[in-house]
């Protein structure tokens, strides 16, 4: 009963002490797809991504009923960092639903002419203001209605210490007039959050200062994650490892203990397995505070990927390749920035198609020998089974007006063409590539399937093909694997290179895309197709993560097209819709939902790729 009770007036008390309106709340998923539209045609960033973030404690005063309450310490706010836009999640600060969803459009539009993100917090939200009423006097009725909701909202001020009712009234001055103010000073406390602003990146809780990130590995690709549904960014703080020796521990009492037990040799959950409350946890944490003990699953990773020795590692082909790479924070090219290494299956045996592949690869062999070659009438020839009526005309026409004539083709030939085309599959065997897809296969067995299948159908065609493969161990060690050369035949022997395929290191896929675009460029063809496969975003240890690896690829397809040639792109990776068509446009590529399907969708999409 007290129990019951109790939770009724918890319930009372927080629904009492809430400044919210949840009657008129809006919620980011129902805008999820206006909103990277609307930020786009602003003018806002291509490479950034659009999503929650998560609430961060402000430090500002409360209300007594708040605090009797136990709520209002956190607030949702808006801010960027390399690669995202953070919104709240939801907002539900205003009485009126329109207002609510008038301000994610408001903050969508200040993040696209965020024009000074470098100067002091109440200085950049003033330009980036000032900025957006320029570029969009439309926006001016609505900001104002927002900035009289906030003012309303945000209660009295003269009930406010000094130091504090100052600070108040400079930022009730800068949301009325932007640019009026240039100089901000806090009081005591923080001042209350303004949700029409942007925020540091990321908002921290006030008077925390954040720690530099250390150089370590990245969490490896594959594996399983268990994936919050709403894709929040967390607050989180670098803390010491506490130490065993701690003399508190001397402090502990084991009467403080409910029960006593004997022990009992059970299986025991490890540190590692599994726990499915573990974003529920991190929901309730305000910071989630991380620790560098030297055991952890990074560094046996870092030990796993040391490369292998000489003896036991692919052949060297080619060693010292130097390539370019763009910075985009300095928006500039790295010259001879990367060494790529050619390597060639040291193991490889010749080997036949495995029997499950050969009913789909006489099925594609039979439909693609008849691309092979084609009858083609060809027009104004010399000589011809058919008169050309068209060119017979014109050349009457030509003669009757006296001017000179040369040699007229008056005929129609009928002949077999062969395709002018050759393509260059280039596929990711980083180590995502050993995840499973199902209780059967894995990535890479995906993509073994799906090279043999490829080089099945393509090798009945006639057409010009090559076959490589990636990954890499930081900018110095670029490993490119050569299957099938342009100038090889497809062979029991190139059958054996693609089996011998497994998984590799890292995605560095901008020095892949540039020398595979130098090699496809040397190609005689009208017609140059330059297909990656891969399963993940570029990524590799030494800064090639975020934003840095997907604009060095973007660069580097920029450069393939440049050159004449058509890279699209083909991913298993549910999350591609966030950064592909930044990097391929948005008809450069396409997401296969079921990664098992993919050895057939491969060749069929190529008769589509080739137009043929």
């Amino acid at each position: 009963m007290e129990e019951f009770v109790g939770g009724l007036w918890d319930k009372l008390i927080t629904r009492t002490a809430y400044r919210g309106f949840p009657q008129a709340r809006v919620e980011l998923k129902e805008i999820e797809k206006l909103a990277p539209v609307f930020f786009r045609a602003l003018g806002g960033d291509a490479g950034l991504n659009v999503r929650a973030g998560t609430a961060t404690a402000h430090g500002a005063r409360r209300s007594w009923m708040e605090r009797i309450a136990g709520i209002g310490e956190r607030v949702e706010l808006a801010w960027t960092d390399d690669a995202t836009l953070h919104l709240p999640a939801s907002i539900d600060l205003y009485p009126e639903r329109a207002l609510n969803r008038e301000l994610y459009l408001w903050l969508l539009a200040l993040a696209a002419h965020d024009v000074a993100p470098e100067a002091a917090w109440i200085v950049r939200n003033q330009e980036a203001a000032r900025a957006t009423l320029e570029a969009l006097p439309g926006m001016a009725a609505r900001y104002r209605k927002l900035v009289e909701a906030e003012l309303l909202r945000r209660g009295d001020a003269a009930r406010l210490p000094a130091a504090e009712k100052q600070a108040e009234q400079a930022i009730r001055d800068a949301l009325c007039e932007p640019g009026s103010i240039n100089e901000f000073v806090p009081g005591e406390r923080p001042p209350f959050p303004v949700p029409l602003w942007l925020h540091p990146e990321p908002p921290l809780p006030a008077g925390e200062q954040r720690r530099p990130a250390k150089g370590e590995p990245q969490q490896p690709e594959g594996g399983k994650v268990n994936k919050d549904a709403e894709a929040r960014k967390r607050s989180a703080e670098n803390v010491d490892m506490p130490k065993a020796d701690n003399p508190f521990v001397l402090l502990f009492r084991a009467e403080s203990l409910f029960t006593w037990a004997e022990y009992v040799k059970v299986n025991r959950s490890l540190d590692e397995d599994d726990n499915d409350d573990a974003v529920k946890a991190a929901n309730d944490l305000d910071v989630l505070s991380v620790a560098n003990d030297g055991k952890t699953t990074a560094s046996r990773i870092r030990f796993d990927l040391d490369l292998p020795a000489e003896a036991d590692d692919d052949l060297v082909l080619a060693d010292g390749i130097l390539l370019p790479e763009w910075h985009y924070r300095k928006q500039q090219m790295q010259p001879a920035h990367c060494r790529l290494q050619m390597l060639l299956a040291r193991d490889a045996q010749p080997c036949e198609l495995p029997v499950d592949l050969r009913p789909a690869a006489r099925r594609l062999r039979s439909q693609f020998q008849a691309l092979s070659s084609q009858r083609a009438r060809l027009r104004a020839q010399a000589n011809g089974t058919d008169l050309d009526l068209d060119a017979c005309v014109r050349h009457a026409a030509e003669k009757a007006s006296g001017l000179p004539t040369a040699e007229p083709g008056l005929y129609i030939d009928s002949r077999r063409q062969q395709r002018d085309l050759s393509c260059l599959l280039l596929a990711d065997l980083s180590l995502s590539t050993d995840a499973w897809v199902s209780n059967s296969a894995r990535v890479i067995d995906v993509i073994r399937n799906s090279m043999m299948l490829f080089g099945e159908a393509l090798g009945a065609t006639g057409d010009r093909f090559a076959l490589y493969g990636f990954s890499s161990v930081r900018r110095e060690n670029v490993r490119y694997h050569l299957i099938k050369g342009f100038d090889e035949r497809y062979d029991a022997a190139i059958r054996g290179r693609v089996a011998a395929l497994k998984p590799g290191f890292y995605t560095r896929m901008g020095a892949a895309i540039r020398h595979s675009a130098a090699i496809l460029s040397k190609q005689k063809t009208s017609r140059r197709l330059l297909l990656i496969l891969t399963d993940g975003k570029p990524n590799d240890l030494d800064k090639y993560e975020g934003r840095y690896g997907i604009e060095d690829t973007r660069v580097a397809v920029q450069e393939a097209r440049r050159l004449g040639l058509t890279p699209f792109c083909v991913t298993i990776d549910e999350k591609a819709g966030e950064y592909l068509p930044h990097l391929f446009g948005a008809n450069g590529y396409v997401v296969v939902r079921d990664a098992e399907t993919l050895p057939k969708v491969l060749p069929n999409l190529y008769v589509q790729l080739t137009g043929e």
